[in-house]
Parts: C-alpha cells; sequence; structure tokens
C-alpha cells in the first residue's frame, strides 16, 4: 500500500507494543496465556451459575452476563494481535479497524452498565433485604441487562458512524495493538472536532454517569452497615459486595490509569502498554476475585471439575 492524497485507505498497520523482533515471541506466549487463562476463567463461572440452581439470583444473573461481556471485550483485540504476530504481518483492514472500534466500544460500555447495575443490586439486598426478591424480581433483572445492551449498542453504533466520515490521508501507521478510538481520531486529516466532541460527551456521560450511580449506591451501603449493631453482622454484609467493590476498583483505576497517562507522557507507546490492564489483565483477574471470595462459586466450581466437597 502506497500512501498518497487518496482520502480513503484500505488498510492501517498496527505497530503493537513492541517492534523489536526478539520480544515477539515473548509477547505471544504471554498474551496468549493471559487470553486463554481469560476465556477459560470467565466460562468457568458461566457454566457454574448455569449448573447450580442455588445460583440462579439476580446477582449471579448479572455476573453471568459480565463474564459473557468480558470473554467478547477481549477476544475484541488479543486473537488479532496474536495472529499479527503469528504472521509477522502488521495489516488491519479499514473495515476491520472500523469492526474492531465499533465492537470495543459495545464490550466496554456494557461492562460500565453491568457494574452499576450489579451496584444497584448489592444497594437493595443490603439497604432492602426484606423487599430484595420483590424489587430485583426477573423482569426488572432482565430489562436492567437489556437497557443496558441497547445504550451500549447505539453508543458504539454512534462512533462507528462517525468514524466512517473521517478521512485518512497519509498516516496509516496505528501506534496501538488496536484500533483505539482516540488514536484513530488522531490519525484522521479531516476535520474531528464533531468526533471529539461526541467522544468526550459520551465518555462523561456512559463512564462517569454509571460511575455516579456506582458511588451514590455504596454511600447507602455503608451507611446501612454502619447502622448494623453487631460485628458479624457488618461483616457479613460487607462480605457480600466486597467482590463487586474489587471489581469496580480495577475496572475503573485500570481505566484512569491509561489516561491519566497517556495526558502526562503524550506516548502512544505508553498508553499501549498500560491499556493492556483493562483489555486483558481486569477481565483475566475477575472471575479469580469472583470465585476465591465466594463459597457458593466455590462450591459450584468443585461440581464441574469433580473434586469432592469437604
Amino acid at each position: 500500500m502506497e500512501p498518497g492524497n487518496d482520502t480513503r485507505i484500505s488498510e492501517f498497520l498496527l505497530l503493537g507494543l513492541s517492534e523489536e523482533p526478539e520480544l515477539q515471541t515473548l509477547i505471544f506466549g504471554l498474551f496468549l496465556t493471559m487470553y486463554l487463562i481469560t476465556v477459560f476463567g470467565n466460562l468457568l463461572i458461566i457454566l457454574a451459575i448455569g449448573s447450580d440452581s442455588h445460583l440462579h439470583t439476580p446477582m449471579y444473573f448479572f455476573l453471568d452476563n459480565l463474564s459473557f461481556v468480558d470473554i467478547c471485550f477481549t477476544s475484541t483485540t488479543i486473537p488479532k494481535m496474536l495472529l499479527n504476530i503469528q504472521t509477522q504481518s502488521k495489516v488491519i483492514t479499514y473495515e476491520g479497524c472500523i469492526s474492531q472500534i465499533y465492537f470495543l466500544i459495545l464490550f466496554a460500555v456494557s461492562d460500565i452498565f453491568l457494574l452499576s447495575v450489579m451496584a444497584y443490586d448489592r444497594y437493595v439486598a443490603i439497604c432492602h433485604p426484606l423487599h430484595y426478591m420483590v424489587i430485583m424480581n426477573p423482569h426488572l433483572c432482565k430489562l436492567l441487562v437489556l437497557v443496558s445492551w441497547i445504550m451500549s449498542i447505539l453508543n458504539s453504533l454512534l462512533h462507528s458512524l462517525m468514524m466512517l466520515r473521517l478521512s485518512f490521508c497519509t498516516h496509516f501507521q496505528i501506534p496501538h495493538f488496536f484500533c483505539e478510538l482516540n488514536q484513530m481520531i488522531q490519525l484522521a486529516c479531516s476535520d474531528t472536532f464533531l468526533n471529539n466532541l461526541v467522544m468526550y460527551f459520551a465518555a462523561v456521560l456512559l463512564a462517569g454517569g454509571p460511575f455516579a450511580g456506582i458511588l451514590y449506591s455504596y454511600s447507602k451501603i455503608v451507611s446501612s452497615i454502619h447502622r448494623i449493631s453487631s460485628v458479624q453482622g457488618k461483616y457479613k454484609a460487607f462480605s457480600t459486595c466486597a467482590s463487586h467493590l474489587s471489581v469496580v476498583s480495577l475496572f475503573y483505576c485500570t481505566m484512569l490509569g491509561v489516561y491519566l497517562s497517556s495526558a502526562a507522557t503524550q506516548s502512544s507507546h505508553t498508553s499501549a502498554v498500560v491499556s493492556v490492564m483493562y483489555t486483558l489483565v481486569a477481565p483475566m483477574l475477575n472471575p479469580f476475585i469472583y470465585s476465591l471470595r465466594n463459597k457458593d462459586i466455590k462450591r459450584a466450581l468443585k461440581r464441574i471439575i469433580g473434586v469432592p466437597e469437604m
């Protein structure tokens, strides 16, 4: 492909995390291992919830959806990266790049919405325990997930369609291991004001809004736990939301770390390295966080694997 004055190019080059040949094998092995752990770990969570009738509750229904989204989220970027290393090719087609942006935003925003819905679920469980099953009925749970998907689809469709209006001239090298929205907008040679406006507005609305909801839910949870007289009661109440709080902290801290590091260093390579945290490390750790701190999940996993219960 020869760069020229064409406003429409057919390919981009993903520069990846490193261009040093001796590191490619190490990166391939590391990312393949982490990707397989992510997929199998989240699949085990899905199988455990589906096979155990005791886990057919609102909390585990949302966790089931979160595990599915995490698998899809990592599968949007990592397989293409591994394929490029294996084939020693950095090429991604224009259509492939737009598709990657669409699905990456779709599953990232779905993740955010599901985490906020799970915070609401914990709020109802701790602050209104007597009305929990009435409020969090199957119809409401399905409706919350459906609305989360619809909002995510519409948002990712908007960003993808707005990408189609941009022209790319001579800059077709992406200093990343996937087609990241902000990087793509920076590469465009046409006016990107509207794209930037929509991107930042959506980030504040669709990431900041749910995060504010999570903070509100936990402020009510902390207030409710504080009113419990016994230490054992406080511990039991807090333990029901400790795993979710850990996952929320991991997801938002890694996302925040990416944008703070890119803003501080102005280095695309640094941003690419740090983005590994939320695209792969966070989804990989989620199954461990929920299984290690949850007796019901551990019991269901032992039954699947065939380990006798003590």
